[in-house]
């Protein structure tokens, strides 16, 4: 009766080795599949720029600052404006559209940057930004001004 209890224990607890080489094949090939190869960094073919003569013309585009002072004056090219009248802001949307239009005939941007006081009224910063708006110009950006 032993004997064959032994029997039946070692049947029951042998160890299986083909269904377990089949599963480290199957294992080795999905690792082998899903990984991707990574290029070392010295095998990377790299080509640094170099210098470059240059060919045709670049055109720079063309810039106007316009200051906005503490008192409230605002100044583009010399040219004051000083009153907070509906006409002086129309004056200086006008000269903003010449200069649109002078821009892209020579087919340039027309950048606009607003250097502000830092104790400038913030009405007049957005009286110029308005001024930009109707004349229809989009670049616009503000400088610091100490």
């Amino acid at each position: 009766m032993k004997a064959w209890l032994d029997e039946l224990i070692n049947e029951k607890f042998k160890l299986q080795l083909v269904p377990l080489i089949d599963c480290v094949f199957v294992l080795l090939i999905y690792f082998m599949v899903c990984c991707s190869l990574i290029r070392s960094e010295a095998d990377l073919a790299l080509s640094l720029p170099g210098q470059v003569k240059q060919t045709e013309a670049v055109s720079m585009p063309d810039e106007q600052v316009i200051e906005v002072r503490a008192d409230g004056i605002i100044i583009l090219n010399d040219q004051q404006y000083a009153n907070h009248s509906k006409a002086d802001l129309a004056s200086l949307e006008q000269t903003l559209i010449r200069y649109r239009e002078a821009s892209s005939l020579l087919d340039a941007q027309p950048l606009i940057t607003i250097a502000a006081d830092k104790d400038s009224v913030h009405g007049r910063v957005v009286d110029v930004l308005n001024a930009c708006a109707g004349a229809g110009i989009k670049n616009v950006t503000f400088a610091n001004v100490e």
